[in-house]
Order: C-alpha cells, then structure tokens, then sequence
C-alpha cells in the first residue's frame, strides 16, 4: 500500500532521527521515484563502526519509527550478524552496514542514475 507524501516525509525523518539518535556513518538518501520498476521510493543507507554499532543504529531506527509514526517495520533482516542489516518499511528501505560490506555491495554505484542527498550527520 503507497503511503501519500506527508507520509513518507514524516516516515524519512524518523528514520533519519534514529539514525542520527545513534551516529549512524555517511548518511545517503537516494530517491527511486524516477527509476522505472522500483519496490519502494527511497533507499536510506548509512553504516556503523562496528556489528554492535550497526545493531544499535537498526533498532533506533525501529524504536523512533514506532514512537514518531506508529508504524511498525513490514520486513527486517541482518540482526544475526549485523553486516547488512536490512529494515523494510515499504516506500522506504533502510540499509545499515558496516563500512567494509557497504564499500563492496556499494548500493550507491548500483543505482546511480537516482537522485542523492547526503544527510548531515549529528554532531
């Protein structure tokens, strides 16, 4: 089911937020509403420092999606090993790695023809 605008706007910061709540690394959002043939809207992708450190940053953004929008996230995988921790929330996936998986799946390079915003990270 497609969320409307508002939304997915009010969805994107509360990731963003429980991203940024735990210092999640090189935030990037690459919007995928020009791409033909995508599953969802947007890809949030950030990493962590650590498998500790990734686990910790997925389940903020769980915790503050819940609080903030009441939605609860349709799909997760990655906890057990916390390399790439996938949460799917719909219109928007989220993707938190650790920097070393991030570099070799490189999900930017993949989908270079979307647009990108890099987030500012919290200081």
């Amino acid at each position: 089911m497609k969320k409307n605008k508002g939304e997915t706007e009010k969805l994107t910061e509360a990731i963003l937020e429980g991203i940024q709540n735990l210092k999640g690394k090189d935030i990037t959002l690459i919007d995928l509403e020009s791409i033909h043939h995508t599953e969802c809207g947007a890809f949030i992708i950030c990493h962590g420092t650590s498998s500790t450190h990734a686990d910790s940053i997925a389940h903020s953004v769980e915790e503050t999606v819940k609080k903030t929008t009441g939605e609860d996230v349709w799909h997760r995988d990655g906890y057990r090993n916390a390399i790439w921790i996938l949460l799917d929330y719909g219109d928007v996936m989220v993707h938190v790695f650790q920097k070393e998986a991030r570099e070799f799946y490189n999900l930017e390079g993949l989908w270079a023809d979307a647009k990108r915003k890099k987030i500012e990270e919290a200081v």
